[in-house]
């Protein structure tokens, strides 16, 4: 999976100084990771040193009291980042959207049947026949960001399109040719 972390600067902050992420070490126990929403809201996700995470809320009144402490498995962390990571990416390109007249972003599933199952996007040509990029891929609970031309894929996958019109319509239509020894 291709995960590209966000810009950290060195006083702790992710991004370009938007969201504060402060790190405490805790001797014995692991490291725990806060951050202050805009709304003045506490979390934070205390990553112990056997592995487990828990997400931690607290008390708005007092920030040094927990109000709730959600054990999360590997599995629930995963899929809680990315959920989070997917709407991030898809509330971007649906801003990029907005600002490129003609730009479309649309989301296409691989059918069972595509001749493409199984094969690396390089071979689809999308975007030397299309003008369309396939900026990410959706799979079950994954997100793959900038899939390069070995990907592969699989039945189901959910291909995440940015071109214009016509280009997103001869994605589609690719993605859905149906496989001639299927």
């Amino acid at each position: 999976m291709n995960r590209v972390p966000a810009p950290r600067s060195t006083d702790g902050t992710v991004g370009p100084v938007r969201v504060r992420v402060e790190q405490t070490a805790l001797p014995g126990i692991g490291v725990r990771h806060d951050l202050v929403t805009t709304s003045g809201r506490r979390l934070g996700v205390v990553t112990h040193r056997n592995g487990r995470r828990d997400l931690v809320l607290y008390d708005p009144d007092d920030p040094d009291s927990c109000t709730a402490d959600i054990p999360l498995t590997d599995d629930e962390a995963e899929a809680l980042a990315d959920i989070l990571g997917a709407s991030l990416m898809l509330g971007q390109l649906s801003g990029l959207r907005q600002q490129a007249a003609g730009l479309l972003t649309e989301q296409v599933s691989i059918p069972a049947g595509s001749r493409y199952v199984g094969r690396p996007l390089g071979d689809t040509q999308t975007r030397t026949r299309t003008g369309a990029s396939i900026v990410a891929v959706l799979r079950e609970r994954e997100v793959i960001a900038s899939p390069d031309p070995t990907f592969r894929f699989e039945a189901g996958d959910v291909v995440v399109v940015v071109g214009t019109r016509q280009g997103l319509d001869g994605v589609t239509a690719i993605l859905a040719e149906a496989d001639p020894d299927g």
